[in-house]
């Protein structure tokens, strides 16, 4: 019997990935580093800020990459004043665990500053039981986030499934000993989601109200 959900925030939940790829390659060009793509960037949506930063710009200096994680702060919150869009499906699939009484827990690469304002422009806290984000404990694909909102809630591995967008989701899923559903509609294809062993990849979270044993 699954008892939570725990969904990744951006890629999987709502559409932001052109903002934070935006924000990340205005950034970089701020503080001077080498020129990056979009898809660069995209590659490591998911991870802490830091560390996404390191590895899309590898070669640069720590001084130039504290610059970089200032400056995404910066355009990031001017790009992030009105609320993103949500995927399709994800508000019927959402309330469809509310009324069966299923929880539901966030672990979001984004900062708790930033999950916060964004659960506020999308009146969205009021769903979710607990959240974990990157700036609170390691980050994906490290297991710890979400042995933490297990032991939180006091629910089972067994009883949890998580659902996200890309590998760094599911593979911390697997560390943990939690099932995982991955989405295909986010930033990472359905050919690196595979590689975790996945219950399913969805295009839509509809799709799940009779795909699993609820």
């Amino acid at each position: 019997m699954i008892k939570l959900v725990i969904f990744d925030w951006d890629g999987t939940l709502y559409n932001s990935i052109d903002r934070i790829c935006d924000a990340m390659l205005q950034a970089g060009n701020s503080a001077g580093a080498a020129t990056k793509t979009h898809d660069d960037v995209k590659n490591i949506i998911g991870l802490s800020l830091d560390i996404a930063v390191r590895t899309v710009w590898p070669e640069e200096p720590d001084d130039v990459i504290a610059d970089i994680v200032e400056q995404y702060k910066t355009f990031y919150v001017a790009s992030d004043q009105t609320p993103p869009q949500q995927y399709d499906g994800v508000a019927e699939f959402i309330d469809w665990l509310y009324a069966k009484e299923i929880g539901m827990a966030v672990a979001t690469g984004k900062s708790r500053r930033g999950l916060d304002r964004v659960m506020a422009l999308t009146n969205t806290k009021r769903l979710f039981l607990t959240s974990r984000c990157a700036d609170e404990t390691r980050s994906k694909p490290d297991p710890t986030m979400i042995q933490e909102i297990l032991d939180e809630l006091s629910v089972q591995p067994s009883e949890a499934i998580v659902v996200g967008d890309t590998e760094y989701d599911l593979d911390m899923a697997a560390q943990a000993g939690v099932r995982s559903i991955g989405v295909d509609y986010g930033a990472h294809e359905a050919s690196r989601l595979k590689r975790h062993n996945p219950l399913a990849i969805v295009s839509n979270l509809v799709d799940l109200k009779n795909q699993l044993q609820w």
